[in-house]
């Protein structure tokens, strides 16, 4: 069962993975970069000083920095306790994928903390502006969409390792949101 199911991902890794073109290298390789995501950062900490204020708007930020240590942390533990190999270090398959970047990365790959911080704070933030931008909401959950699947397309991570982190970031973005909900009424803000 568990064969098949990674069987299955791989050949759909080689399928997504070869969709790739040199023509949209370029956008997915900025995509996939962290710090490219800065601005939409400073936005959304703008949009929540503007819709919290200053107090509330610190304990947001006390709580994404816990959600993204959270997230990534778990990560590395399911990296290295699991240990799958990423893609480009799969001689399986590894000569016949496209690795977009110039290097591969760490060795293991279950499961993507690219696509688990992108969702966490893509759901967080969903979260807490959904009655007041609701355009902000589906503008995150594409952005999200969009750096998960570039793990994909650059040749780093399977399906399945992107699937998870989609999922485990989706559920961490709801529990520290509601965490940060808890801790804005024990702390009177």
């Amino acid at each position: 069962m568990i064969e098949t199911l990674v069987e299955w991902d791989r050949e759909l890794f080689l399928f997504l993975n070869g969709l790739g073109t040199e023509t949209w290298d370029s956008f997915w390789l900025f995509t996939t970069r962290s710090k490219n995501s800065i601005p939409l950062y400073a936005v959304l900490l703008f949009l929540t000083y503007r819709y919290l204020g200053l107090k509330k708007t610190l304990v947001v930020i006390v709580a994404i920095a816990l959600l993204i240590t959270a997230t990534d942390q778990l990560s590395n533990f399911f990296k290295y306790g699991i240990r799958r190999l990423r893609p480009c270090h799969d001689s399986d398959i590894s000569g016949i994928m496209r690795l977009v970047k110039s290097y591969c990365g760490g060795k293991f790959a279950y499961f993507s903390a690219h696509a688990a911080n992108s969702f966490a704070v893509a759901s967080f933030f969903s979260l807490l502006f959904i009655k007041k931008y609701r355009v902000l909401v589906i503008l995150l959950m594409v952005w999200a969409c969009l750096v998960a699947y570039s793990r994909i397309y650059i040749g780093v991570h399977f399906p399945l390792d992107v699937l998870t982190g989609m999922l485990v970031g989706s559920f961490f973005g709801w529990l520290f949101f509601r965490l940060h909900i808890f801790a804005q009424s024990k702390i009177g803000v």
